[in-house]
């Protein structure tokens, strides 16, 4: 385990970085933090940290860039992944460009300090508050609405699912 406890936290919504910061200094962990990915990176530059938290989604680009560039410039540096449209596909992305774990959106500032400090090869607790099947389709349902760029049209047709229902559960509130 480092000894050092430098924290780079990598997220664009302002009252979750903010919070998040606040939470891991109360931790031991001294924190800097970036909104998108090219303020990451150049904060990976200037001063590699032994430890980073990343939002898979930035608004100017791709979480997994800033994982990238933290394992070329501190190849030690242990990397957690947060986003709120967990997939499988995106989880062994960020798995291949070196995070540690990755963890759905809201993250518990325990769950993240946890999955930072743990021994590497350990396992990961099974989840206390799973996702629901009715979260998980809606999750699903979302994550190709947004790769389809928001069209219904070309995401029911992906989903092999009529048109009017797909717009009938995305115009629903997510299922807990």
């Amino acid at each position: 385990m480092m000894e050092e406890k430098t924290l780079l936290i990598v997220e664009d919504d302002r009252p979750l970085r903010e919070r998040l910061a606040r939470a891991m200094e109360t931790r031991g962990f001294i924190v800097t933090i970036a909104e998108g990915v090219a303020e990451g990176k150049a904060r990976a530059k200037e001063a590699p940290p032994a430890y980073a938290v990343c939002d898979l989604k930035l608004e100017d680009g791709n979480g997994l860039d800033v994982v990238e560039t933290l394992h070329t410039v501190r190849p030690d540096c242990r990397v957690v992944v947060l986003t709120g449209f967990g997939n499988i596909a995106t989880a062994v992305a960020a798995v291949k460009y070196g995070a540690v774990d990755y963890l759905p959106k809201p993250a518990d500032a325990d769950d993240i300090t946890a999955a930072l400090l743990a021994a590497p090869g350990s396992k990961p607790k099974p989840p206390e508050n799973p996702m629901s099947a009715d979260r998980v389709r809606w999750e699903h349902i979302q994550r190709v609405y947004e790769l389809c760029g928001h069209n219904v049209s070309e995401t029911a047709r992906r989903l092999n699912m009529h048109r009017r229902t797909l717009q009938r559960i995305l115009a629903k509130r997510s299922p807990r």
